[in-house]
């Protein structure tokens, strides 16, 4: 857990819930944090106490902690090469990209989620809605930075959602309405990423689904505080409503389920991901991205789809770690 993204914060709490929970079914966890080394007991309370904040780490702090971060040697630590399975808990930066997946492949630690190939298809929004498009998945419009409001205009008008490539927890997200203010929200972006898309900007419900081995977990709905579903929606407690099963004609809701299902398979996704989608006023669906190592804290919306299907959270964990051992690598 913890690592130095811009997602450190959410990861932590991730780490902490899935921890807990394994030990109520008696593993033995050891919680390691990628930046700082192994977490005992009273870090772990402390850490804990604190909670999340409700807004991501400043850009200095983690860049100076990257400096100093485990990540090249985590594979020969004893805690991860002693270890049956690593649950990845990491969201975002190397955690998510595929490299540490690689570099555990290369030592031969096995570890939940997906491998190197499929989290570094899913990471990039511009490759995977490329494959979306190949594989008959539905997505909206987008434009990769630089771009000028012409092109914008020509290609799919305003407004437009504009974001880091590589990034999530809508960190470094802006909803641009007017021409006028593209230039500085790609600025932003670019402050996360070296690569920032300008997409489409879908009105209509936010839809999400989470997929457990092969099989669609129900659908849910998010209604944000916010016009759009960001940090501080996602992270603190009453900024947005989360109904599961979303309350959606059954037709609808079998098609928005089965193109979860066809992005999950074109990402060449395992273990577990999330896929998230707009749905329009028109009854039609779009997919924004896939999430591989989706957000596992007591706001999430994973452990809250698995609730929906009669899954706990333990067992939701204890299931991932299932599938680490039963599923081949790719």
């Amino acid at each position: 857990m913890g690592g130095t993204s811009a997602e450190r914060d959410v990861s932590i709490a991730s780490g902490l819930r899935i921890a807990a929970a394994l030990r109520t079914l008696g593993h033995q966890v050891t919680s390691l944090d990628t930046a700082t080394g192994v977490i005992d007991d009273a870090t772990e309370h402390a850490l804990m106490e604190a909670g999340m904040q409700q807004a991501p780490p400043d850009l200095e702090s983690l860049a100076a902690m990257s400096k100093r971060s485990l990540s090249p040697s985590l594979g020969t630590l004893p805690e991860v090469r002693q270890a049956d399975v690593v649950f990845l808990a990491l969201h975002g930066g190397q955690g998510e990209d595929g490299t540490l997946q690689a570099l555990f492949d290369l030592c031969g630690v096995r570890y939940t989620g997906t491998g190197p190939l499929g989290s570094a298809l899913a990471m990039d929004k511009d490759l995977s809605k490329r494959l979306f498009r190949d594989n008959g998945v539905s997505t909206a419009d987008w434009l990769m930075a630089p771009v000028t409001t012409e092109q914008v205009n020509e290609r799919m008008g305003f407004p437009v959602v504009v974001k880091p490539s590589k990034q999530g927890s809508t960190v470094g997200l802006t909803l641009v309405r007017e021409p006028g203010a593209l230039e500085a929200a790609i600025a932003e972006a670019f402050r996360y990423d070296d690569e920032v898309m300008v997409e489409q900007f879908i009105s209509g419900r936010e839809l999400t689904v989470g997929i457990l081995g092969h099989e669609a977990l129900p659908i849910g709905e998010i209604i944000p505080k916010h016009e759009l579903y960001d940090y501080e929606c996602k992270y603190t407690k009453g900024m947005a409503v989360e109904e599961f099963p979303a309350r959606l004609d059954p037709a609808v809701a079998a098609v928005v389920q089965e193109q979860a299902q066809r992005a999950f398979r074109a990402l060449k996704l395992r273990g577990y991901a999330r896929i998230d989608f707009r749905l329009d006023d028109s009854g039609s669906c779009f997919c924004l991205e896939a999430n591989t190592l989706p957000g596992m804290t007591e706001l999430s919306l994973i452990p809250q789809a698995a609730a929906a299907a009669g899954i706990s959270f333990p067992d939701l964990c204890e299931r991932i770690v299932r599938l680490a051992t039963t599923e081949g690598r790719s």
